[in-house]
């Protein structure tokens, strides 16, 4: 565990910015510019992702050498991220649908906590695994940029 740290580290401060990014992006194109709100989330939700793939690109696995190119990266960090998205729907549709807790309360810690925590560890499994690997071993144990 100790050695998995600095990429934990990392893996989380690209995972803020890109938070950020996307509720920064969401509220302003909701807000100011008048966007309906599944346009407004399709765009901030990319611009989150390329966020979240740049931090870790250049970044926590910058030391990797890349076996594909960074758009197949890019194409399946994308693909990774959409996995996590959807993680975090069916725990809405199980909490709100199959088990009958209908408060937006209940929509909250199910989709926001429980879904939330649940498709990062997704998300970090399948960045360090399918998006940063090189020649079938994942990343290597050398500082991150956090440590």
């Amino acid at each position: 565990m100790r050695a998995l740290g600095p990429e934990l580290l990392g893996f989380a401060a690209a995972g803020i910015c890109a938070y950020a990014a996307d509720l920064g992006l969401f509220v302003w194109l909701r807000g100011p510019v008048g966007m309906d709100p599944l346009t407004a989330k399709a765009l901030s939700f990319v611009a989150g992702c390329s966020v979240a793939y740049a931090g870790n690109a250049l970044g926590t696995y910058r030391r990797e050498t890349a076996d594909a190119s960074r758009l197949r990266q890019y194409a399946v960090f994308f693909a990774v991220n959409i996995a996590g998205a959807l993680v975090q729907l069916l725990c809405i549709a199980v909490s709100h649908y199959g088990l009958g807790f209908t408060s937006q309360r209940a929509d909250t810690v199910s989709g926001a906590g429980i879904g939330m925590a649940f498709a990062t560890v997704l998300r970090f499994w399948g960045t360090r695994t399918l998006v940063f690997r090189t020649s079938g071993r994942t990343v290597s144990r050398e500082a991150s940029w956090t440590g």
